[in-house]
């Protein structure tokens, strides 16, 4: 049985504390388990990506204690976080990353991360759009960075509404989620019929979620808005289920695991064409399952969510869409899967970790 150890970040299980790259771990270590691999999970409090002394001494501790040669899966939101802990180690252990999101540029120096991710000898991404963007910033061997998407669980088709009026939002209340953006567009649009259910953890930016708050009571939407808070499991199911649209209004999204997690009901998406939400969103032979704008832009958000409650017949198509993309959605044991072959060479690969490709060379 090869055994691979993962570092990942507290609270990975906390029900309060959802999020796409705590779902992502998860399941891609029970998935290694229930594929045979002996995984051992090795948690470290943070704050992550932004550590503390006593955060990156307990890095330093964790990872130390594995035995020459071991095989570390490393969450990208504490490897990019921790340079000189992960460089010190890179020549005794076999370590691949995780790259959820980028963080270079923004919590941590892209140069930083970049150096970090050259002492791996394999990265995993979950998006196609994460691989390129770090291949163009950091020069790494492109044979060495890899895709695993998030899979999904499908289940029964949204029934929908008539008048498509229930329009769910799932994504941490933070400014990059963009709810701001959404407010903006709501009021645009005060006159159709519609309630929005927000879903997502309403504590990690308290003065962001009171902003919205007042700003939606001032505009006479309060009646119409719910912050439902986080959601997990078969609750978020329900709330998927219960809606007629998901809307993703995101400054940033690597991926959006939230968009498949629609898809996999039969439920259209009305999203920020950003980052890797193309991706999640794909195509049909019907057409794509939903409607990209701009990302930034209230304006045409609220223009297409006007035209999504005013055209049935557009509705219509867009849920046959969603229901033929729910249909070839892949489930997590591919996603596992791929996670496995990439750890397997990582394991057996002789020799010292490689170098990355300097600025100019080929």
């Amino acid at each position: 049985m090869t055994i691979v150890h993962v570092v990942v970040p507290d609270g990975l299980d906390d029900p309060r504390r959802p999020s796409g790259g705590n779902r992502y771990d998860r399941r891609v270590c029970d998935g290694l388990s229930a594929a045979g691999w002996d995984v051992r999970e090795l948690v470290v409090p943070g704050p992550w990506p932004s550590p503390d002394a006593p955060a990156l001494s307990r890095l330093a501790r964790t990872i130390g204690a594995a035995p020459d040669g071991a095989l570390l899966l490393l969450d990208g939101l504490i490897a990019s976080a921790a340079a000189p802990v992960i460089e010190r180690e890179s020549g005794r252990l076999r370590l691949v990353v995780l790259v959820h999101m980028p963080l270079g540029g923004g919590e941590v120096p892209e140069d930083t991360e970049c150096a970090v991710l050259a002492q791996a000898r394999a990265v995993v991404t979950t998006s196609s759009w994460t691989r390129e963007r770090l291949l163009d910033r950091c020069r790494l061997s492109p044979q060495r960075v890899h895709v695993a998407r998030p899979g999904v669980d499908r289940g029964d088709a949204a029934p929908g509404t008539p008048d498509g009026g229930r329009l769910l939002c799932v994504a941490a209340v933070v400014p990059h989620k963009g709810h701001d953006l959404l407010l903006d567009a709501l009021r645009g649009i005060a006159s159709l019929p519609w309630h929005c259910t927000l879903v997502g953890s309403l504590d990690r930016d308290p003065a962001f979620v009171e902003r919205l708050s007042r700003r939606s009571a001032d505009s006479g939407l309060a009646d119409r808005i719910v912050f439902a808070g986080p959601r997990v499991g078969e609750d978020l199911r329900r709330r998927y289920q219960g809606a007629d649209v998901l809307v993703l209004p995101s400054r940033r999204e690597a991926y959006g695991m939230v968009v498949t997690e629609a898809l996999a009901v039969g439920l259209p998406v009305i999203a920020a064409a950003v980052g890797g939400v193309p991706e999640a969103l794909g195509r049909t032979a019907d057409g794509p399952p939903g409607v990209l704008v701009p990302p930034g832009d209230a304006d045409a958000l609220g223009e297409a969510l006007g035209i999504w409650l005013r055209d049935a017949g557009l509705r219509s198509r867009l849920r046959r869409a969603a229901l033929e993309r729910r249909d070839a959605l892949e489930g997590w044991q591919a996603t596992a899967r791929r996670m496995a072959a990439v750890l397997a060479a990582a394991g057996n690969e002789p020799g010292p970790v490689p170098a990355a490709r300097r600025p100019g060379e080929p």
